[in-house]
Parts: structure tokens; sequence; C-alpha cells
């Protein structure tokens, strides 16, 4: 496609995504009990997203308990005294819902996509577990073989997650970061119903929970549902803020694996950097500068790596500020047929300092413009638009900060993209990665 066209194509898009527009204009409302609504309209399909989300994830386990979380968000679906077993997932599926849940480091949501006129049942149903959950002895000893089989099919006979897990635990050392979501295999065994219930009982209450209803709704109509279901429950007890450990800025950890099933190589860095709960002012800056280096094949990166020197396959640069404690930043890279991890380490230090170096207000401006064109169609699918706002503000993110976000990257200026480069790379707390195969004919799974 013609570059010039492309940029004209742009520019439209950003003129219908005006300054001070919002993202999602998310309507705002706190239960008696502090349970929090948000609701986002989207009147053009008669659908609804429904989740609720907790601020509890692996970070908040008890140490030796890893997997806890996770365990829980199964037993979830075990039943109440009301609905028992699995009659949760089989009204469901009659009511042509389409629901699962999820576990991280930093909470746990779970979430239905249905018609809106049998989002009232999800809203009663979740209402109902989050204070009447109900498990035997054995649906515990039925979930926690399941959750073991899952971490050895996910991470023990899957080199790379394995690999992945490693590195994050030399990023993190101490930190609750370093911990696997899934616990390790030894954690998973040792969990014990009282430890999975000590945790239902702590943070599945209406004070820490964040409901997020999108779609064909209105927002009064959402509310009153939300008091009839979610507002009768009683509050818990108040949860105090968690205090993260602080990572050492001098953390230096280089590592290097050979693993069967892995057949390309990989260079990985991840950083400890600031995030929205540590500095809410730098995140943009550091955004604008992953997307810069290596957010899609018109990045920096892309372009002098895999186009125009051929020293490597694919090329990512992310950056993660949405957390309770550290952000995020990584960049992976596949090194091309015939040239070796070292040889590509050399260059792309090289080539990350001459990107930034060559920052200039041109280049800046069609980065932004291409973040920008990217936000236009957020609001549109409930689906996402309900996972964006509920993570955001299950971490902290206020609604007025996740609505001005398009404002703040416009806001971003060359300057401060290069000085977070140079904190990013030369002060903060990294680890470097490198996976190899072992040989033979193994390969990726």
């Amino acid at each position: 496609m013609n570059k010039k066209f492309v940029t004209i194509a742009l520019i439209c898009l950003l003129f219908t995504f005006p300054a001070a527009a919002k993202l999602f204009d998310i309507s705002e409302y706190t239960l008696g009990n502090g349970a929090r609504l948000l609701v986002i309209e989207n009147h053009k399909a008669p659908i609804v997203k429904h989740m609720v989300w907790y601020r509890v994830g692996s970070v908040d386990e008890k140490t030796g308990k890893g997997g806890a979380a996770h365990l829980l968000e199964h037993l979830m679906f075990r039943g109440t005294k009301k609905v028992s077993g699995s009659e949760f997932n089989r009204m469901m599926q009659i009511n042509g819902a389409d629901g699962n849940a999820f576990t991280s480091r930093d909470y746990t949501a779970y979430h239905q996509s249905l018609d809106v006129s049998r989002l009232e049942l999800a809203m009663a149903l979740e209402a109902d577990r989050m204070r009447n959950l109900n498990f035997s002895d054995q649906d515990f000893a039925a979930e926690r073989d399941i959750v073991y089989q899952e971490r050895k099919q996910v991470v023990e006979n899957q080199p790379l997650s394995g690999f992945f897990e490693a590195v994050q635990r030399g990023l993190w050392q101490t930190h609750p970061y370093a911990r696997s979501v899934s616990g390790t295999e030894e954690e998973i065994l040792s969990l014990t119903k009282a430890d999975i219930t000590d945790i239902y009982r702590r943070y599945y209450v209406p004070n820490n929970a964040v409901i997020v209803i999108s779609g064909d709704i209105e927002p009064e109509t959402a509310y009153r549902l939300a008091e009839k279901y979610y507002g009768k429950l009683p509050i818990g007890h108040a949860l105090a803020e968690k205090h993260f450990p602080k990572v050492h800025l001098g953390t230096r950890v280089a590592l290097k694996m050979k693993l069967p099933r892995v057949e390309l190589p990989r260079i990985v860095r991840y950083y400890a950097v600031d995030s929205y709960n540590t500095d809410p002012d730098n995140i943009y800056a550091a955004a604008v500068l992953a997307d810069y280096l290596g957010g899609s094949d018109t990045s920096e990166l892309y372009k002098e790596l895999v186009i125009k020197k051929k020293l490597a396959l694919s090329v990512a640069v992310s950056y993660d500020y949405a957390s309770r404690s550290y952000g995020t930043f990584s960049l992976m890279v596949v090194p091309a047929a015939g040239v070796s991890p070292e040889q590509l380490q050399a260059t792309l230090d090289r080539v990350v300092n001459e990107a930034v170096a060559s920052l200039t207000d041109e280049k800046l401006a069609k980065v932004k413009n291409k973040m920008l064109a990217g936000l236009v169609y957020l609001r549109d699918n409930p689906n996402d638009a309900a996972y964006i706002v509920g993570s955001l503000y299950t971490i902290g993110m206020s609604c007025q900060d996740i609505e001005n976000y398009a404002d703040n990257i416009r806001a971003v200026n060359s300057a401060e993209v290069k000085q977070a480069a140079k904190k990013i790379f030369g002060a903060s707390a990294a680890v470097e990665g490198i996976v190899e195969p072992l040989g033979g004919e193994d390969k990726d799974e």
C-alpha cells in the first residue's frame, strides 16, 4: 500500500477521535457495600459482557501456597448451597452464555458474554457464588488434580514456558512477581481446603470486587440490577493496601538454556520499570517507546533487524504498566537462520541505541498517530472494552485516566521518550535470557 495513502488514512481516523474525547464513556457507581460498578454502553447488538473482578492473584498468596488463587478460581464452578455441582455451567449453557474465568498475578476475573435478556440470571448466579461457595472434600481433591495436570501440561511439558518462568524469577528475585501463577507442582499438591477457604473469605467480598457490564444496557438499568443482586451482600473486612518489596535497580541477570522441543533460539530482555502505581506520569512515554521500537512491522527494530540487516526473523517490544506493583518492559528477538544469539546481542544493543538517538518529531508523530488510530474501535467490541476497563480499574487506574489515555499519548514529546529509554535501559533491574534448541528433531509446541 502506498505510504502516503496510509498516512492520510491514519489522519482521517484520528479526526474521528477528537482531542478530549472519552475512550469508553464509563459510568461509575459505588454500591452501599463498597462494590464498584462500571458500565460501558454499546447498543449495536443486543448482547452484553458481564465481568466480576477480584483484586487478588498470585501476589496475595502465602509463602509456599502457590497456585491457591488459581485453584479457587476452578472451585468457584463447583457450586453453592443454592446452585449445586456443575449447575452454574449448565444454566449458562442453556441460556446461550459463553463464560469462563482467569487468574493473574494481580487479579482474578469471571466473565460471561450473553444476550442482554439473560444478564439478570448471570448477575444472580455470580452474586450467589461471591457469598455462598460450597465445595466438598471430593470437589477439592478433583479440582486440585486438574490444576496439577494443567501445570504439568502447560509448563512442565512445555520447555519454553519453563524458560520464561526462569526469566521472571531472575528479574523479580524475592518480589512476589517471581511466583508462578499456577504454583509449582509441589505447592499445588500441598494445598489444603483451608488454604482456599482463607482466600475466599478474605478477598471474595463486595468491597474487593469490580463489576463491569459492557454492551446493550442503560447505566441506570445496570445499576438497579447490581443493587438488586450484589448490593444485598454483606461488606467484608477492610483490606489493607498491599505493600510490595523494592526491586534492586542494580540487578542484572544473564540466563542461557538449551532445551528440547525448541526449534528456534530466542533472545529476551525484561526490565522492571514504572507502572501506573509506581509513577503514572511516566507510563505514556514508555508506551510510545515500546511501539516505536518494536510494536509492529513498521517499527524501528523490525525495519533494521528483519528487513534491512536480515539478522532476525521477528522482533517484539511490549510494555505492561497495568500492574499493582512494578511494570515490565520487554524485548524478544528470534535470530534468522545461521545467526547466533551472540551475534545478534551486540547488534541489538547498537540498533536500540541508534533508534532512540534518531527519534525525531516527525517519527514520533507517526508512532503516536498509529497508536491513537488503534484506539478508535476499542469501544465497539463489548468483550474488549470490558476486559480493558476492568483490568486497568482493578489495578488502581482511575476512570478519568482510562478515559484520558489518548490525550496523554498525544502530549508525549521526543525528549520524554528518550528520557524513558535512558531510565529503562540504563537504570532498571534487568534480565537477559537466551534459549536454544538442545538438538535433534524436536520442535516448538
